[in-house]
């Protein structure tokens, strides 16, 4: 239960491991305990996070940009994102080698994130099978592959399904194809895929100082890669250096205009798709001096 008199930022946190180095300083000294002064963290699915922040339980939050046509009033802190430029390893589409794309019938999508299956509804126009229906379940493989002929992962379920590919192959003997929905973003597209911004709800009390401290953090972050891929490798059953590959190549953190363009493209796409409703983020993004 929220305390009335807790006058700090309600910030809605994904607990993934890519957002990690943009979480730096909020969970590490000398800076979390100041931080923790003025934020309270709460950690959740990305779709939670677009929740909370549309309904005023939140302040703040890591938010799919799928959201932000959905709830235009959000608004977007500058500076930081989580995206990549190609491959991303945490976004997977799995389906059956026996099937081609063109004939899938029905995709097994992960709850956890409603842009990364927009991402993938504009891929399968693409591809040439743009009525595919997209059924949402967990995130279980061997599960949504049991109701469908393809399946969506995202995040953590993702990297733990791509270091368990041997194992699942010698267990089942059914071989699957295993695509990066970044890298086939990037490829027909030539577009970054930009899953995440931090966002602001509507009338939330903000400060560009806000945005220093999100910008502050995740340098810190990428300052100590090392550390982090240590700290998860702890916590995920994943080598260390996969860990440290993923953060540090894998994932694109600052929201450049290379990304701001790949968000235009996406909204445009989606839009034309009539998969989004029609967005222009540019009057949303909060400046910052």
């Amino acid at each position: 239960m929220n305390d009335p008199h807790d006058q700090r930022l309600r910030l809605a946190a994904i607990n993934f491991l890519n957002p990690a180095p943009l979480m730096w300083d909020f969970e590490h000294p000398p800076l979390d305990r100041e931080l923790a002064r003025r934020y309270r963290i709460d950690r959740m699915l990305p779709s939670e996070c677009a929740a909370r922040l549309a309904s005023g339980q939140a302040d703040l939050g890591l938010i799919p940009i799928a959201a932000l046509a959905a709830n235009p009033q959000l608004r977007i802190v500058p500076g930081c994102t989580i995206a990549s430029k190609d491959r991303v390893r945490s976004l997977l589409l799995v389906h059956r080698a026996s099937q081609p794309l063109t004939a899938i019938r029905s995709v097994a999508a992960d709850t956890a994130s409603r842009t990364t299956v927009t991402y993938a509804r504009l891929l399968f126009r693409l591809w040439g099978n743009p009525d595919v229906p997209f059924l949402p379940l967990a995130a279980d493989l061997d599960q949504m592959l049991a109701r469908a002929d393809a399946a969506i992962v995202i995040g953590d379920p993702a990297l733990l399904a791509l270091e368990e590919r041997s194992n699942r192959f010698e267990r089942t003997g059914e071989e699957l194809v295993y695509h990066d929905i970044a890298h086939e973003w990037h490829t027909l597209t030539g577009l970054p895929f930009v899953s995440a911004v931090w966002g602001a709800a509507h009338g939330s009390p903000l400060d560009e100082s806000i945005a220093k401290d999100f910008i502050r953090s995740r340098d810190h972050g990428l300052q100590n890669i090392d550390t982090l891929a240590h700290e998860w490798a702890g916590r995920l059953p994943i080598p260390e250096s996969t860990i440290h590959e993923y953060l540090s190549s894998n994932i694109h953190y600052v929201l450049d205009e290379e990304c701001l363009e790949g968000m235009r493209g996406f909204y445009r796409m989606a839009a034309e798709a009539g998969v989004l409703p029609a967005y222009d983020f540019s009057t949303r993004l909060l400046p910052v001096s």
